[in-house]
């Protein structure tokens, strides 16, 4: 059984990838991403990446099954061994479910669900204040972290705003989290699994306040 199995919830803009990718350089373990490993099993063109590959190819939503496949994948590499921060899945009960089982399966135990906590206003302002530097890729945040120039960054190249970044996407997106992964609270709750953390601050501020919560 590892000590440092963990998942991260919270929702869209809370700063989650961050913080989880802070947690797995203090802990040593990996930060698994389903997004990654969906991405990862295309290229590496497995049994289980070609199906992946052909579902996402007719715009279609990957199953929990293979989803579940994926994660078991995983987390039986040897860098996942003394434990892991799984970030982005479960999203729904059925999901959590799952993971029971599968954990159940591998004799591993989770030690913590970390609940990254951010108002939705303040996700709102988060999410609709990004830009990207269109040649760069650079990130920037209208209010944050500041462009050199009202409307241009570095060398003068053009801000995008990301399609998904719009109030009119955040709100749907926010619905989506309320109704499908904030009854995983109660859930890990009931467990006794769950450590909230205020995810308002700086990025030094909430991590403190992560390390705190998870004893590191």
């Amino acid at each position: 059984m590892s000590a440092n199995d963990l998942i991260f919830i919270g929702p869209p803009g809370a700063g989650k990838g961050t913080q989880a990718k802070r947690l797995c350089g203090k802990l040593g373990a990996p930060q698994v991403s389903t997004g990654d490993m969906l991405r990862e099993a295309k290229t590496a063109g497995t049994e289980l990446g070609l199906k992946v590959a052909d579902i996402m190819a007719k715009g279609q939503l990957v199953s929990d099954e293979i989803v579940i496949g994926l994660v078991e994948e995983r987390l039986s590499r040897p860098d996942a061994r003394t434990g892991f921060v799984l970030d982005g899945f479960p999203r729904t009960i059925p999901q959590a479910e799952a993971l029971d089982k599968l954990l159940l399966k591998m004799g591993r135990t989770l030690k913590h669900v970390v609940l990254l906590e951010v108002p939705d206003a303040l996700i709102v302002e988060r999410i609709t204040g990004r830009r990207t530097g269109e040649n760069t890729g650079r990130i920037y945040h209208l209010k944050y972290d500041p462009p050199p120039f009202a409307d241009r960054g570095e060398g003068g190249e053009r801000l995008l705003q990301r399609p998904d970044d719009t109030e009119e996407v955040v709100g749907p997106r926010l619905a989506a989290y309320a109704a499908q992964t904030a009854p995983l609270v109660a859930y890990y709750a009931d467990k006794g699994l769950l450590r909230r953390v205020d995810g308002v601050g700086s990025l030094d501020e909430v991590s403190a306040r992560l390390f705190a919560a998870v004893g590191v």
